[in-house]
């Protein structure tokens, strides 16, 4: 469980600001009133392009894509947050779901990312992603546990 919550936090923070906002479509209920349905606008494809191409083009910066690695992560990137978008949408009121569908949606990411970009991109988007994270470092994770944690 810890590491599905650290792979969604990844996830999360390596998608833009702006995407993590309240801004889905709520789902039909026959309790939702008229001003509840109103304050959660549905996010529309003019706006998650926009949002993939403002990561895509952070990314082409950071690791200096090439022009087909900057369309395919384009690509990877749009469906990918549709995917979420459509999992906070369906499962808002489900989080241990939209977790678990939010979590596969990131390795898919992940895994495209890994084949489009080459081992040096990848491995430079991972240490990145990492800092974002606060996950510590390699020689600092190494270091001696926590009194009443050692090795078993």
């Amino acid at each position: 469980m810890k590491s599905s919550s650290l792979l969604l936090s990844a996830f999360l923070l390596a998608a833009p600001a702006t995407l993590l906002a309240q801004n889905t479509k709520p789902l039909p209920s026959r309790t939702a009133t008229p001003a509840a349905a109103a304050a959660t606008p549905a996010l529309n494809e003019t706006q998650l392009t926009e949002r993939a191409t403002t990561l895509t083009a952070n990314m082409q910066k950071g690791l200096g894509l090439n022009p087909q690695q900057v369309e395919k992560v384009q690509k990877i990137n749009l469906t990918s947050m549709r995917a979420v978008e459509t999992a906070r949408a369906q499962y808002r009121r489900d989080l241990r779901k939209m977790a678990g569908i939010v979590e596969d949606v990131s390795q898919s990411r992940l895994a495209a990312l890994k084949e489009v970009l080459s081992p040096t991109q990848f491995d430079r988007y991972q240490r990145k992603r990492e800092e974002k994270m606060g996950v510590p470092s390699g020689s600092a994770a190494q270091g001696n546990p926590a009194p009443g944690y050692g090795s078993e």
